[in-house]
């Protein structure tokens, strides 16, 4: 039931405000603030009464209920956490605030000074407290001007209570999500000269006599959002002396001058040792000042050091929502220097002759490359991750901006992209047309490939002398080994992709087939798409932010393209230290000093070793990498049906090829359902052979969700453990409009009716090309 009217909006002047199971701990505190006579600036709070009222109306329970029910938090990984958030955040966006809720509202905004932009800022239960911090995974909005825009601002906040750092945050702390709610405070802003934030204690050791004290000019989401460097102060907490002064390096003129005077620092002082008094506790505040007044906008636990028994990962979760200014510093990085020196790099090492080098020096060779490839994984990590997260804040901020109906349609603005891989399938298709156009060659590959049961090496040397001797067979083969050595030199599972030849030529037969799904181009109409919904979005924003819409736009994009190409570009790094591994396995077994298989980055060591010293023993090794096949058995014991997440729309039926490594791509052939932990950028040229895909790994913006929607072909993702459970040659039906995995034969009439019509893919209706109602 929702609650009566009057418990919907309670000023921060009231004292009841102070309830902080009714404002939420960061509005609860402001109001004790006031209570103290500590300047606030003026506002109110919107309470989880008001909350629950616009849900409850807006029928919003369902739409959560809906998003994480298809399967337990903890068992969803970032990506469906994230496509989950992202299709709540658009249902709050799009849902109407009551009328009586917003009027509600408006009488409220009336008692504030009209001349005053706003600060919209999170106040949900359990925020803020000393246990735990939610500070900045909630949203906060400033600068906020005009009734409807209040209103707008005050969903987007309701709504970042289920983004994907919130939730994950919650996962980790074991909070159930569907007992949180959300209140929002609505205070006026002050137009600072200076502001900052000020620690009660090191945060870093609070056993420490030390306060910290940071400003920068202007407001403080100069200081939060990292645009300014601040000036730090170190500060005797139990006497308010000054111990050290850093000052900020800010683009603006620097003066040798501090922001805050020795008596703005002892009020500062002041301020934290009476918080601390009030709440018990050792502030975290952020202030402004105007002139000679000091405001307290928000004071509330610090919780690190000793404040917090375990570590949270609260940080890494922040990452997840980039400011703007960040993805442009790392697109900028990322593009301009760290891409083009990746890409130099695998050129020069597949360059490097090193076939001659003498053991210690080809020893030194392969130490050296992999010190190269960690380190490159690790800018990885630290920068083209956080950079992929551009396309995520394209997408919030389209749907902030457009509210559509399909919370996806800002991927149009991503069509016509320049990818790495759309040029390697592209020389695909070309090889594939010169064998559908030379009998002969068709005839040789189709079944030499199958016939000759040795290695992939010796399989290949076998089929190079054969096509050789075909009229047309020498200018093929000049052109497939400028493919490879364009395109192959990379890795996939920690094998060289260049080693496998003879399973491309199996591809290439297959692609050759007319009734091929072949992947889309980048072509004009995709192209003139995206400029038309780029054109739609700057039109809706307004020429006040066309600027950052067309930068927010342009860093989408460029993170869309390189999330396949960094991938690509680094498996090359790995390919040229697999080759030099494998050059030193090689050495090792042709003498007799290596037993077993040849080795893999996990035995580098070893093989160091040996060849560093030749008076050291043989060294045998076991491990491969490689899965063994699995196959059913009688006794094993399998489900009917599997739950994930519907990713491509369509229905489709065949028998299973499990993708665990490598030597699986030349079992692929068409038809047969492409059963993986996730696609990658480096097997994808195998999806156009595919009548269904289903992944492990879940979400609507990775690698296999998107290509099967190109390609019109079901998909289905985000189930645990698809690689264990499934085994080649189950037989599959895969639902993409549900999310559904069937093992076995149909078995239902309806089954056996569609599917006695269609025996592999039953594409979409043409009209719907709405996710978000299909899930719905």
């Amino acid at each position: 039931m929702d609650s009566p009217k009057h418990t919907w909006i309670i000023s921060l002047n009231d004292p009841s405000g102070v309830d902080s199971n009714l404002v939420g701990g960061k509005a609860a505190s402001l109001a004790e603030l006031i209570s103290a006579d500590v300047r606030v600036p003026s506002g109110f709070c919107l309470t989880v009464s008001a909350y629950h009222h616009f849900v409850a109306q807006s029928h919003l329970a369902s739409v959560i209920q809906m998003e994480l029910g298809r399967k337990p938090l903890d068992k969803m990984r970032w990506e469906e956490i994230w496509d989950s958030a992202l299709r709540i955040r658009s249902s709050f966006l799009r849902a109407s605030i009551p009328p009586e809720l917003e009027k509600a509202v408006f009488e409220a905004l009336g008692q504030l000074n009209p001349q005053c932009s706003l600060a919209i800022r999170s106040s949900a239960l359990g925020e803020d407290s000393a246990q735990r911090s939610f500070a900045g995974l909630h949203e906060s909005i400033i600068n906020v001007k005009g009734e409807k825009s209040v209103l707008q601002a005050v969903q987007t906040v309701w709504a970042s209570l289920w983004s994907d750092a919130a939730l994950l945050y919650r996962k980790e702390l074991a909070l159930d999500p569907h007992n949180s709610c959300m209140a929002v405070i609505v205070q006026e802003m002050v137009p600072a000269n200076t502001s900052g934030v000020a620690f009660g204690r090191d945060p870093r050791n609070q056993a420490v006599d030390r306060e910290i004290v940071e400003a920068v000019p202007g407001p403080c989401s100069n200081l939060v959002d990292g645009l300014l460097e601040p000036d730090r102060w170190i500060v005797r907490s139990s006497s308010g002396e000054v111990i050290e002064w850093h000052a900020g390096e800010r683009d603006a003129v620097q003066t040798d001058l501090p922001l805050l005077n020795e008596a703005d620092l002892g009020e500062l002082h002041a301020k934290l040792t009476q918080v601390e008094k009030l709440f018990g506790w050792p502030p975290d505040m952020e202030w402004a000042k105007q002139g000679g007044s000091l405001s307290v906008l928000q004071a509330r636990p610090i919780t690190s050091g000793l404040s917090v028994k375990q570590p949270d990962e609260r940080q890494w979760y922040l990452t997840l929502r980039p400011k703007l200014s960040q993805l442009r510093r790392l697109a900028d990085k990322v593009s301009n220097t760290s891409i083009p020196e990746l890409e130099l790099l695998g050129k020069h090492l597949a360059g490097q002759d090193i076939d001659n080098l003498d053991d210690r020096d080809l020893a030194n060779c392969i130490e050296e490359r992999l010190m190269t490839l960690t380190s490159w994984r690790e800018i990885y990590h630290k920068e083209f991750i956080p950079l992929a997260h551009g396309v995520r804040y394209l997408g919030a901020y389209y749907n902030d901006a457009l509210q559509p109906q399909d919370p996806y349609e800002f991927m149009n603005l991503l069509g016509g992209q320049d990818f790495l891989a759309l040029h390697r399938n592209a020389a695909l298709l070309d090889l594939a047309r010169q064998v559908q156009n030379n009998r002969a060659l068709q005839h040789l590959l189709s079944k030499g490939v199958m016939v000759v049961p040795h290695s992939p090496s010796e399989t290949w040397t076998y089929l190079q002398r054969r096509i050789a001797k075909i009229r047309g067979g020498p200018d093929f083969l000049k052109e497939f080994e400028g493919f490879l050595t364009t395109f192959m030199d990379t890795s996939y599972n920690g094998k060289r992709l260049l080693d496998q030849p003879d399973s491309l030529l199996t591809l290439i037969c297959q692609l050759g087939n007319p009734s091929i799904k072949k992947t889309p181009q980048s072509d004009q109409n995709t192209m003139a798409k995206a400029k038309d919904f780029e054109q739609r979005l700057i039109d809706t924003v307004g020429q006040s932010r066309e600027q950052e819409a067309r930068e927010v736009i342009t860093i989408g994009q460029l993170s869309w393209r390189l999330r396949d190409d960094d991938n690509i570009l680094l498996g090359r790094i790995e390919s040229q230290f697999l080759r030099a591994l494998q050059i030193g396995g090689k050495r090792l077994h042709e003498v007799g000093r290596l037993t077993g298989h040849l080795p893999s980055e996990k035995s580098t060591p070893l093989v160091l070793q040996a060849l560093r010293d030749s008076q050291q023993n043989s060294i045998h090794i076991d491990e491969d990498g490689q899965e063994p096949s699995r196959s059913r058995t009688p006794t094993t014991i399998h489900p009917r049906q599997l739950i994930g997440q519907p990713a491509s729309p369509g229905l489709s039926e065949g028998p299973a090829r499990v993708i665990n490594d490598i030597q699986d791509f030349r079992n692929f052939t068409q038809g047969d359902i492409l059963v993986c932990e996730s696609i990658q950028p480096t097997m994808t040229h195998l999806v156009p052979l595919a009548s269904g895909i289903v992944e492990r790994r879940g979400g609507m913006l990775i690698h296999g969700a998107i290509i099967a929607r190109e390609l019109g072909i079901p998909c289905v993702n985000g189930i645990s453990n698809v690689t264990e459970i499934i085994c080649d040659e189950d037989q599959l039906t895969v639902d993409g409009y549900l999310g559904i995995v069937t093992l076995g034969t149909p078995e239902f009439g309806l089954e056996e009716q569609i599917f006695s019509k269609q025996p592999h893919t039953t594409p979409w209706p043409s009209k719907s090309n709405n996710f978000d109602e299909r899930q719905q």
